[in-house]
């Protein structure tokens, strides 16, 4: 098998690639180079897709002596992620980019790339798991699941699936996948994980989008609508958020607040109390499904849907929910309150380890709210 081997200059993709190696087929090493102005050296664990990375990429593809090559994907990374990640903002959404550069540039440009090269298949480092059965391809969570990465690649199709090979799917865990690369030689066996957003690598995410929004002052105001504050730009703040809130009111009861709602159209932040962040419904039209979509989730399925896990970020603990389509809308009924729930994330849905799919969350209803 011709395998396209997506090589970060990281040890989990390090040890893929040797996995593909060692099973006999014949394996060529990319490295995708994403920044317009790659920086030469990380900081830490901050950043990726360097200087400093794609070097440590090509040490390993010539260390298991397989061709290598870097693929510049950077314009299309800033249109797609970057571009992307800001106008959600502006939006008054909070966006995942992993996710979304999963979606378009790992298994979209990459993989059409490697299908047009005649390569079978493409190997990357995730933690997660493909199972090939009689209907298609199903994502599942991997065997570590503190590591598991099933939720960022919750937007990918079945065909995608299809192409996609995960060696570390059974790993047990983190540390036997850095033991195995010290073992082979491997330089960056200890390298740190990758840590925050790429392409914001001082983690200064209000200072980036600033610098591309500008200032946009506005109200910061309570439930009722009272002023409680000002602020520089709604694009700096999310859902959940409490510090950096310049409040000049306290509340009644002396307790801290956080930002309920975002309103870009009025450049209005609405704060409250902590517990009015929980919420027990989600909804959206953006829906993607893992593979063939499950009979009773797929569009215009009659009856009251399904009993699922849903998850609203990677390393959330997934909670039951039921599942159902109203229209072109999923809608998600949590069992229990969600919190700190905001639009432009994704909702991922599990049936046991299983991907079913995911929905981008346009609509939060609150647990104070009767719902039908």
């Amino acid at each position: 098998m011709k395998v396209l081997a997506a090589m970060s200059g990281g040890v989990d993709s390090a040890v893929a690639a040797a996995r593909a190696v060692d099973a006999g087929h014949e394996v060529v090493g990319v490295h995708l180079a994403l920044s317009r102005m790659p920086g030469t050296l990380r900081t830490g664990s901050r950043g990726c897709c360097t200087v400093e990375d794609a070097m440590d990429a090509r040490r390993v593809a010539n260390a298991l002596g397989i061709p290598f090559y870097v693929w510049d994907f950077s314009e299309r990374f800033h249109d797609d992620v970057v571009q992307d990640f800001v106008d959600e903002y502006a939006a008054g959404r909070t966006p995942n980019p992993c996710l979304r550069c999963n979606e378009k540039i790992k298994f979209e440009a990459l993989l059409d790339r490697a299908i047009g090269l005649g390569f079978d298949r493409v190997v990357t480092g995730h933690y997660a798991r493909v199972e090939r059965t009689p209907k298609g391809p199903e994502l599942h969570r991997a065997a570590d699941w503190a590591k598991d990465q099933s939720y960022v690649l919750g937007v990918l199709t079945g065909a995608q699936l299809e192409r996609c090979w995960f060696p570390l799917a059974e790993t047990p865990t983190k540390a036997e996948v850095r033991a195995e690369a010290a073992e082979r030689g491997f330089l960056l066996a200890q390298k740190p994980d990758s840590h925050d957003i790429c392409f914001i690598p001082d983690g200064d995410t209000r200072g980036f989008l600033a610098e591309r929004l500008g200032s946009e002052p506005g109200e910061i105001v309570d439930r009722d609508g009272t002023p409680v504050g000002a602020h520089e730009g709604v694009h700096g703040y999310t859902v959940g958020q409490r510090r950096g809130l310049a409040l000049g009111v306290p509340s009644p009861d002396g307790r801290p607040r956080f930002v309920l709602e975002v309103r870009p159209s009025t450049r209005q932040l609405v704060v409250g109390p902590k517990e009015a962040l929980a919420v027990t419904r989600l909804a959206g039209t953006r829906i993607s499904h893992a593979g063939a979509p499950h009979p009773a989730l797929a569009h215009g399925a009659p009856g009251d849907g399904l009993e699922v896990e849903v998850q609203i970020r990677a390393h959330a603990d997934p909670v039951p929910a039921r599942a159902r389509r109203v229209g072109d809308e999923l809608v998600i009924d949590a069992d229990e309150p969600l919190t700190g729930v905001a639009t432009g994330q994704s909702a991922v849905l599990y049936l046991g380890t299983r991907v079913l799919g995911q929905v981008t969350i346009d609509r939060t209803v609150a647990a104070d709210v009767v719902v039908a």
